[in-house]
């Protein structure tokens, strides 16, 4: 009986962790430094944190061991969130992002198609609600950029009411 209101704690804890959010785990690096017993290890996770309704952050975060290394990076991808505009399950419109020798170009795709990506665009678009989307990415494969460079590319979209209000006009 005591086992089980362990576990209930547990899980309320890691139910509040995040909240209502949705945590991706994108790559744990793990490194080695070589002291005089032998090896010591860490190790480094990156996140990726979304509700699926146009929010979405990212967090990286480094300890001795794997599942406190994930915490962080949740901590820390609580603390970065940003607010995408999103069209129905698509974006408004096509948009390019770079972070360091990664660059992203994100297309905005029908309903249907589904999101086309690699493993870390695709958890950012997956995170932040966006169903149908087309993607390709340039330059570095590396996770960690990739990340950042999507995520600066959703922040350059702007809604469609935005640009008409900034230009008089209105758009069909």
């Amino acid at each position: 009986m005591a086992a089980g209101s362990r576990n209930k704690r547990r899980d309320k804890k890691e139910s509040s962790r995040s909240g209502e959010y949705m945590e991706k785990v994108v790559k744990i690096k793990r490194c080695a430094a070589v002291v005089k017993g032998g090896r010591r290890f860490s190790f480094a996770a990156m996140v990726v944190l979304g509700d699926g309704k146009g929010k979405v952050g990212w967090g990286y975060g480094k300890a001795n061991e794997v599942p406190p290394s994930v915490e962080k990076a949740v901590k820390e991808g609580m603390r970065n969130m940003v607010t995408i505009p999103l069209d129905e399950a698509t974006i408004p419109h096509q948009v390019k992002g770079r972070f360091g020798a990664s660059q992203v170009v994100l297309v905005p795709a029908r309903p249907g198609t589904g999101v086309i990506a690699g493993a870390a665009v695709r958890a950012v678009c997956e995170a932040a609600g966006i169903h149908d989307i087309l993607t390709k990415s340039f330059g570095s494969n590396n996770p960690v950029p990739l990340v950042k460079a999507t995520i600066a590319a959703l922040q350059q979209l702007r809604p469609k009411f935005d640009v008409e209000r900034l230009r008089g006009v209105t758009l069909s």
